[in-house]
């Protein structure tokens, strides 16, 4: 996507073929800056800390970490190390498990002469991947946003989203934007509804400035607002990313993506979840009971840094200050609550999305998924 009308990606391989480029996302909106990550141990704390964020950014960001650990060693043991040591860094989004053990297994089954190249070959293969795939995500919602500017040709398409499924997420496009690029790109007029989405303000600071750098009309709203817009008839649609979907069609998104839902629900807006399949946990059904949610430092709750007057960042305290704060990052939404899920295959209610992917599960639930004759 663009950065002051320059297209580029939000990681990439340097020049000198080693080292690993990255977008800083936790200096934006107020700066940008990209940093060249040399070792496994950098890439870490880059995940961990989000300079990287994102459930398909996480699994490129992962690959590219076990690449830079062969650039050090390329024993058996080398590639068990760097699968745990990354493995650690996020527990919710399941692209990270993905990501990891596609590249473990690679590797261990190539000879540790040839594990350096390999690594740096798939870990690319990973990333070209993903795009292609959210390229096609936003093709099959693009027929979303169509139809609904179609219902009423005279104003534009009202689209809110929550927290940043767009192409800072991703290596490119995104998930959750890439049928909003594709339709601004087509020229269907558009009026995106943007989540502040407390409290990293992922919508706030990083949706809004992506959507702004592509040219696409937004407004941010404080999270609490988006229930009125329904009531209101202010929202055609919602549209949402995933960090982690299990098999019946659960998804776990940032925190508040739950009440969005119940929202929509209340007030008949359809409410959509753009997903790669490297977002399936096909292991898991009940997202609620299953999936392990990241609480995060309370700090995140009872701080905030921005933009000052005099042009400096500053950091402030919101809360009282023997306060505690409590800081869950995700919330899980059940698939009851869902219109359709957004697949690189086309879109499906959750109780179809077996349908569309029989080939992805493990042996153990294969008995289970019928048979698509279409």
């Amino acid at each position: 996507m663009k950065v002051a009308g320059k297209a580029m990606r939000t990681i990439w391989l340097e020049e000198d073929g080693q080292g690993v480029g990255i977008i800083d996302q936790t200096r934006l909106p107020f700066r940008f800056e990209t940093l060249i990550l040399s070792d496994v141990a950098a890439m870490a704390t880059a995940i961990a800390t989000m300079q990287v964020r994102g459930a398909p950014l996480i699994g490129a960001a992962a690959a590219y970490g076990m690449a830079l650990a062969m650039a050090a060693g390329v024993e058996d043991g080398d590639v068990e190390r760097a699968h745990a040591r990354l493995m650690a860094t996020r527990p919710t989004a399941v692209n990270l498990r993905w990501a990891l053990d596609r590249m473990r297994e690679v590797l261990l089954l190539t000879p540790p002469g040839d594990r350096r190249e390999r690594a740096y070959a798939e870990a690319a293969a990973i990333a070209d991947e993903d795009v292609d795939i959210c390229r096609a995500i936003g093709r099959h919602g693009l027929h979303l946003i169509r139809a609904a500017h179609q219902r009423n040709p005279d104003r534009p398409v009202r689209i809110l989203t929550h927290c940043n499924a767009g192409w800072l997420a991703t290596v490119d496009w995104g998930t959750a934007t890439a049928p909003i690029y594709l339709a601004h790109e087509a020229g269907i007029p558009l009026h995106v509804w943007v989540d502040e989405t407390r409290p990293r303000n992922q919508g706030a600071f990083l949706t809004a400035w992506e959507l702004g750098q592509h040219g696409v009309p937004h407004a941010v709203i404080p999270d609490n607002t988006g229930g009125h817009l329904m009531q209101h008839g202010q929202v055609d649609l919602v549209i949402v990313g995933t960090d982690r979907t299990t098999a019946r069609g659960d998804v776990a998104n940032k925190i508040g993506t739950y009440l969005k839902a119940l929202a929509a629900k209340d007030n008949d807006v359809p409410f959509y979840v753009a997903l790669p399949s490297s977002t399936i946990d096909w292991t898991l059904e009940d997202g609620v009971a299953g999936i392990p949610i990241e609480e995060r430092s309370g700090d995140e709750v009872a701080r905030i840094t921005g933009l000052a007057d005099h042009g400096g960042l500053e950091t402030v305290r919101l809360v009282p200050q023997d306060s505690p704060a409590v800081n869950y990052a995700f919330d899980v939404t059940p698939a009851r609550l869902i219109t359709g899920l957004i697949t690189e295959r086309g879109v499906c209610s959750p109780p179809d999305l077996a349908q569309l992917f029989p080939d992805h599960q493990p042996p153990e639930r294969m008995g289970q998924v019928p048979v698509n004759d279409e």
